[in-house]
């Protein structure tokens, strides 16, 4: 068996989306160079705290990073874009849009689509402090799994956007459903994330027993109208028996501790799928589940 080689993108994406979409092409290509077969951008890749006058260029967005995954021969997944219709292609009501996550083949193809399912509602102790996601989103309903077809392989995907990670049921769905990874593309907040980033992207690969794949934004975040939004990046990758094989300990770009003259940073990971095989077989706790 071949194994897949997958990178996390951790990003500070502003509200320039030009320069946003800059970065994300110099990450795919240089994750690409070093040997990722799959590049997973953080949520909001293109744009934060912009959603709508972003969600008007959806299509167009689409199209530009279906070309990156295309010129690199990567299958690219953009972490999340807002999108102002569903995937039968309904405008959302209500002003409303969908937190929506894509994946590209390197054939430059749209191949799947996750509409993000839990939508961030918490009380932060920072600076926004109230946080309600589902006044600007309306909730997907469809767990997606799809296929990352290599040359002599085939790896199933299952696919989750940042909010998702607290859902252990979400999780064990999609494994149920065939998953052997699992993505999670995120913009937690600061605090959150100082919490529970990493003992979540732990804990649902422990549930699953797959590989978990925890791209990122991290740093401040300067909105248009003078407000600053902070996230805790540490972009990371969990095996299925929930080790940390690959992490960013840093919410910003540190450059000079990391030789880095990009605004962003790459964890690569492979997925063994043999040794997870082995695994689920040592530990084959969905044979032993008992309750619904």
């Amino acid at each position: 068996m071949n194994n897949l080689t997958v990178a996390a993108v951790q990003m500070n994406s502003q509200q320039d989306i030009s320069a946003n979409l800059a970065t994300i092409k110099s990450a795919i290509s240089v994750a690409s160079a070093q040997g990722a077969q799959l590049v997973v951008l953080p949520e909001n890749c293109c744009s934060m705290g912009e959603q709508l006058a972003t969600a008007q260029r959806f299509d167009e967005l689409s199209a530009t990073i279906a070309d990156y995954a295309y010129a690199h021969k990567v299958y690219v997944l953009a972490g999340s874009l807002p999108c102002p219709y569903r995937p039968d292609g309904v405008i959302v009501p209500d002003g409303r849009m969908r937190q929506v996550s894509l994946l590209f083949s390197p054939a430059g193809k749209v191949v799947a689509r996750y509409d993000k399912i839990h939508l961030f509602t918490a009380t932060v102790a920072d600076k926004q402090g109230s946080y309600n996601e589902a006044l600007t989103f309306e909730p997907g309903t469809q767990t997606v799994v799809t296929p990352i077809e290599l040359k002599n392989e085939v790896y199933q995907l299952g696919m989750m956007v940042c909010f998702d990670l607290r859902f252990p049921a979400l999780a064990q769905r999609l494994r149920q459903a065939g998953a052997e990874l699992l993505s999670a593309p995120a913009a937690f907040t600061y605090l959150t994330g100082q919490a529970h980033w990493s003992l979540l992207l732990q804990a649902r690969a422990l549930d699953s027993q797959c590989m978990v794949i925890g791209a990122a934004q991290g740093g401040d975040h300067h909105y248009r109208n003078g407000t600053v939004r902070q996230t805790w990046g540490h972009a990371a990758i969990s095996a299925f028996d929930g080790t940390i094989v690959a992490s960013y300990q840093h919410s910003e770009i540190d450059k000079v501790a990391a030789n880095q003259v990009n605004d962003y940073a790459l964890v690569f990971a492979s997925l063994d799928k043999l040794a997870q095989q082995q695994g689920r077989q040592s530990m084959p706790i969905f044979h032993c589940h008992r309750l619904a």
